[in-house]
């Protein structure tokens, strides 16, 4: 290269280093103003297990296989068989039947040529896992109800019979315990529950594939299924199918924050809304099926609902707080003790209750027998009253009351409330609906009593606290709630066996 060119060209090379040098330092300062004052600190432990699970640049963990090969070797496979003798035409009647229903499950006993449902072995299948060394196994109570014992099948291909030590309906949870070895693999629950977000892991039997692990998040917490589990259940995303009830769900430290219960599904197959039981409900109900074979629940017998705004407006409490009652149940705990429907229960021994499931779990949580004082609201007034609790019998499979209808029915006029809907006529006039209050024998789907969750066969048997029999005294006791000034009056519905306050406007 000529000499002169070389000459002229150095002092741009010059120049090009010296911006380069100058970018690279303003832009280091720049990144040391974003740097929070405290850098220096030690990450905390979540941050380091963070840093050691995603990779550089990750969405997500780097990988999940040191856990699943920790926890994997303690989830068992369960088979229970039992004979049937089923008198329905559509499977219906089957234990865990609730339960089958969500997983779309189709029937089990084919007819005979005369049309009844002959006796036949029945098999359900689902997961478990260990919970100790010597043996004991947690599975759902649907997965083995009717049977005494059940066929666990371990990782290595082994199979054990275990005997059912216990189980509980109302928490779906089960106990196995296997005899003659003392070294299985377990694993243990977690201490608090998981929050929303949190990465779990579902291992399981899925489809009797056996050995399945599947990956998703937290998706809520407490929710609360209704006619299902009165039990606050984690929801998680992680794909859940048949054959995973009673398998475990993990947390990233291999500890078990849930047992999968259920999954809600139009066509049997997972969509990602899982139920699981978190691991403190389990804790509760196993050492007591381990102890005694059973779970004892405290009882106060009184059908509940939540304080809603409205509700709380109408009953003028200040806050929307708080247990409805809609029926104290005849001879209970709580109707001896003088608690009646429209009662606000506030606290229990002087614990706040902030809802209707607060309230069940905390008295499901207390010893029968023992005797409680409760903090109530009625017609504006605080009152206390004490209540020696029953014990909470097991649900039974009853069947719903009949709604056939073979009398003409009433309408109700329209009045300055409008249309409101519906149909009404006597209960005593309809048969199997009682002697007391008003049936609803239509609804129009798009009037405003439909749009409050009436449905026909409901009974209206009070307004305003009010017992009614027909539907004109329904139309006086709105017209005299709106000349009062009200702009909602509380209607108690009976709803088959159960019993709610519904609110309704007057105008």
């Amino acid at each position: 290269m000529d000499n002169n060119v070389a000459k002229t060209r150095a002092p741009y090379r010059s120049a090009v280093l010296i911006c380069v040098i100058a970018l690279a330092f303003a832009a280091a300062i720049s990144a040391a103003r974003l740097v929070p004052h405290d850098w220096r600190a030690p990450l905390h432990s979540a941050s380091l297990r963070s840093a050691a699970l995603f990779g550089r640049g990750s969405l997500g963990p780097a990988s999940f296989a040191d856990v699943v090969d920790a926890v994997k070797p303690a989830v068992v496979g369960v088979q229970t068989k039992r004979s049937e003798n089923f008198d329905g035409q559509d499977g219906s009647g089957l234990p865990g039947d609730r339960f089958s229903h969500q997983f779309d499950m189709p029937p089990l006993m084919p007819e005979t040529p005369r049309g009844r449902r002959r006796p036949r072995t029945v098999t359900a299948q689902g997961s478990g896992f260990f919970i100790s060394a010597d043996g004991y196994a947690v599975t759902n109570n649907h997965v083995v109800e009717g049977s005494s014992t059940a066929e666990i099948q371990t990782e290595d291909q082994k199979t054990y019979t275990a005997k059912v030590v216990g189980s509980d309906p109302i928490s779906d949870l089960a106990l196995l315990k296997v005899d003659g070895r003392s070294d299985f693999a377990f694993v243990k629950l977690a201490e608090q529950m998981a929050r929303v977000g949190d990465w779990v892991l579902a291992v399981g039997n899925p489809f009797g594939l056996g050995g399945t692990v599947t990956a998703g998040i937290v998706s809520a917490r407490e929710r609360n299924i209704g006619g299902i589990t009165s039990d606050g259940l984690l929801q998680i995303d992680a794909p859940i199918n048949k054959g995973d009830s009673g398998g475990p769900t993990f947390d990233l430290d291999g500890r078990v924050i849930g047992v999968n219960m259920m999954i809600f599904s139009p066509s049997g197959g997972s969509i990602g809304i899982a139920f699981a039981i978190p691991a403190a409900t389990v804790r509760t109900v196993i050492s007591q099926l381990k102890e005694k074979g059973a779970v004892n629940r405290g009882w106060l017998g009184v059908q509940i609902q939540p304080v809603t705004a409205e509700i709380a407006d109408v009953l003028s409490l200040r806050k929307a707080e708080g247990a409805l009652v809609a029926e104290a149940v005849a001879g209970g705990p709580a109707a001896k003790a003088g608690i009646t429907s429209g009662d606000v229960i506030a606290s229990v021994d002087g614990a706040p209750i902030k809802d209707a499931s607060a309230l069940s779990r905390r008295i499901s949580d207390i010893t029968p027998g023992t005797s409680v004082k409760l903090e109530i609201i009625r017609d504006g007034k605080v009152r206390s009253i004490a209540v020696a609790l029953g014990e909470l019998p097991v649900p039974s499979q009853t069947a719903t009351a009949d709604r056939e209808h073979h009398a003409a029915p009433e309408t109700m006029g329209r009045g300055d409330a409008g249309d409101l809907g519906v149909k009404l006529a006597p209960a005593g006039s309809i048969a199997g609906t009682g002697q007391q209050g008003v049936v609803v024998t239509d609804v129009n789907p798009g009037g405003l009593w439909a749009e409050r969750g009436f449905e026909q066969g409901d009974v209206i048997l009070d307004v305003s606290g009010k017992s009614v029999k027909t539907p004109d005294e329904i139309e006086s006791a709105l017209s005299e709630a709106r000349n009062a000034g009200k702009r909602t009056v509380l209607l108690r519905l009976k709803s088959g066996d159960s019993m709610r306050f519904v609110t309704v406007p007057v105008g």
